[in-house]
């Protein structure tokens, strides 16, 4: 793919202060404000496990897995504050790929690019056909159903993000504030069902339930990280960033732990497996309506998460390419929109390939969910380490980057020998960009 008419391929800024950088050098606009950020956050960390997660982490420890989403309510802010604050120290495209590259070199952020790559490549075709599957409780729908509506959701969320930031936005904007209503429609309608007996005995299965419960519900936080590969196309980084990521936990952890109490006291994760509360809760105020608008509110919440990891993944590619790490025609821009369109065609292409792949190969999809998330992890490994080294906070707020990187690895052993296989993407991947970058500069100097 090569520049077209009112498009053009954005060089490598040397700015030491991108803040000052106009939208015009840049080649992408500066548009997003913060209630585009909030929603933004906020989309980027739910998705369709709110639906599943909250019954299954109360199977493990009874009503103390209300303890657990306390827990990881708190721990989250270390990593919500640390890329915040270094998205506002130095707002451009890329987010983690670009900390890694002040912080600990362009090799690093180079495997980080690829790492971003391997995560959207393997999970998004897992997240949504997982949604994609509500569906089957309401039609009967075929396998191929299934992976045809899964695509849908990837190709609507491409389109919306080819429009531009500010569309992106504002569709962010709609989405999030009908999903936030629907959940708490759905929670106070179930608050008349709770009965304190539910919340007895509080600790059926020991202490140690809810740690376990915790290293469940973890999932259900990360996203954080999103939100910093747009932060060049911020109106007011410094300002909005940490006002965002304080009103999106304050968000995302009432809305989480509203939703656990009400698991837990309507005793809905004791029917069946446990992994349909909110389906059980919503048949329980509506019927058989119940479990339908449970089915497309899990599509909805999906679209959601998809749509804000498109723009942000995109962004990593189009910063990766700017640096030349990956082709440089992934730098393109688009003049109107200021959309990087020809990192976002890349990344549906990989994806829609990828869910093909999964159909035809009949691919288990929890090997796919853990080699996403061992990428995603050590994404956070990479940006926390350069945090360390870059941010220079002063007083408690020092030992915010170092609680990041110590949350992060703890969690690596959960992924298992998957983790090898991220790694190795890590790997091939950098030796690829490595490659990338000898070939263009001896084009450059014939």
């Amino acid at each position: 793919m090569v520049a077209s008419r009112g498009e053009r391929t954005v060089e490598k800024s040397t700015a030491p202060n991108l803040e000052k950088q106009d939208g015009a050098r840049s080649g992408l606009h500066r548009v997003i404000t913060l209630r585009h950020a909030v929603a933004l956050y906020v989309s980027s960390l739910l998705g369709s496990g709110i639906f599943v997660i909250p019954g299954l982490a109360a199977r493990i420890a009874g009503p103390a897995s209300i303890l657990s989403w306390i827990i990881l309510s708190i721990a989250s802010y270390p990593f919500a504050y640390t890329f915040a604050k270094l998205s506002a120290r130095r707002p451009e495209s890329g987010g983690i790929y670009v900390f890694a590259r002040e912080g600990l070199g362009i090799r690093a952020s180079a495997a980080t690019a690829w790492l971003f790559l391997a995560w959207a490549v393997l999970g998004a075709p897992a997240a949504t056909v997982a949604a994609a599957s509500y569906l089957e409780f309401v039609f009967p729908l075929s396998r191929a159903d299934v992976f045809l509506v899964a695509a849908g959701i990837l190709i609507a969320a491409f389109v919306v993000n080819y429009l531009g930031i500010r569309f992106t936005g504002r569709v962010q904007l709609a989405t999030v504030a009908a999903i936030l209503a629907a959940l708490t429609i759905a929670v106070v309608a179930s608050v008349p069902r709770v009965s304190p007996a539910n919340f007895t005995p509080f600790l059926p299965s020991g202490v140690a339930s809810v740690g376990t419960a915790a290293a469940l519900i973890v999932w259900s936080y990360l996203g954080y990280e999103n939100t910093s590969n747009v932060a060049e196309e911020f109106k007011d980084p410094e300002k909005d960033f940490h006002r965002s990521v304080v009103i999106s936990v304050f968000l995302i952890s009432g809305l989480y732990l509203a939703i656990a109490v009400v698991t837990v006291g309507t005793g809905a994760y004791s029917v069946g497996s446990g992994a349909t509360p909110f389906a059980v809760m919503m048949s329980n105020v509506l019927g058989t309506y119940g479990g339908a608008i449970v089915a497309f509110l899990a599509i909805f919440v999906t679209f959601g998460t998809v749509n804000a990891y498109v723009a942000g993944m995109a962004r990593v590619y189009f910063a990766a390419a700017r640096d030349g790490v990956f082709p440089r025609t992934l730098a393109v821009v688009h003049d109107r929109t200021g959309a990087p369109r020809h990192s976002l065609v890349f990344l549906i292409v990989l994806v829609l390939l990828s869910l093909a792949a999964f159909y035809l190969l009949n691919v288990d999809f929890v090997p796919a969910f853990l080699m996403a998330s061992g990428a995603a992890i050590l994404t956070y490994v990479i940006g926390s380490v350069a945090a360390i080294r870059l941010l220079k906070e002063r007083g408690p707020r020092r030992a915010l980057p170092w609680i990041s990187l110590i949350v992060s690895l703890a969690l690596l052993p959960f992924i298992g020998a998957f983790l090898a296989a991220s790694v190795a993407i890590a790997g091939v991947g950098l030796l690829a960009s490595i490659a990338i970058s000898r070939r263009a500069a001896r084009v450059r100097s014939a």
